[in-house]
């Protein structure tokens, strides 16, 4: 009985005990609840001044590694000693009056650079402007990856990847132009050319070459497989 009797008393002082503490342990807990979300916020808002710092420190370290100033005495000494300025667009001498009448002869590169030309629409997008070599270059060399692989999966020619009425190409062909085009056009229009950029062997000079190369490749490409009237790679 008298066992019993303690029994019930320890239980209950163990419940009172357990109920006085309870307010504390929730505000002990409530408290270090409190400090973890303050550190979060503190973290955060850390982490956000570090992406931005990182970001503009990002920008200016390419900028130092891969942009290069050219200024306009550097092009005056270009069109003194560089032949191809002194070359019609057929590589041949022009000849006075006749091959600037009829427009053979590129104008001046200080006047079609972007850092020191006319930077208008019109003469961008002009024959000897620097937009249509550039864009022309980087679109071929895609096409010449795409057409790879996509003839690789699908078995289909170039044409009929945008022609066949069962495939999308042509929705990803005309959004590829417009994001190309949009992506060359801006640093055009801020005034810096492609010969502006450089990183290693990636530079101006091994682009032109490398699309030139993809534009004969790709045109090739599309003429041999209307002639097979099937896929080159497969």
């Amino acid at each position: 009985m008298a066992s019993a009797m303690m029994s019930q008393m320890t239980a209950a002082t163990l419940a009172g005990g357990l109920t006085a503490l309870t307010p504390n342990s929730s505000r002990k807990l409530l408290n270090a609840n409190s400090r973890a979300a303050t550190t979060l916020r503190l973290a955060t808002s850390l982490a956000g001044r570090v992406r931005c710092d990182a970001g503009k420190g990002l920008r200016e370290t390419i900028d130092e590694s891969t942009k290069k100033d050219i200024t306009e005495a550097e092009i005056l000494k270009s069109m003194e000693t560089n032949e191809s300025e002194q070359r019609s667009y057929f590589g041949a001498k022009p000849t006075p009056g006749f091959d600037q009448a009829v427009g053979f002869t590129p104008r001046p590169e200080i006047e079609r650079r972007p850092e020191t030309g006319d930077k208008s629409f019109l003469s961008v997008f002009a024959f000897d402007g620097a937009a249509p070599e550039t864009i022309n270059c980087r679109l071929a060399m895609l096409g010449m990856v795409w057409a790879f692989f996509a003839e690789k999966a699908t078995g289909l020619t170039v044409v009929e990847q945008l022609f066949n009425p069962s495939t999308s190409g042509l929705v990803y062909f005309v959004g590829a132009v417009q994001l190309f085009t949009y992506a060359s056009i801006v640093p055009i229009m801020n005034g810096e050319s492609t010969d502006a950029r450089s990183f290693g062997p990636f530079t101006a000079r091994a682009e032109r070459w490398n699309g030139r190369l993809a534009m004969l490749g790709f045109l090739s490409l599309v003429v041999t497989e209307l002639i097979r009237q099937a896929p080159v790679f497969h």
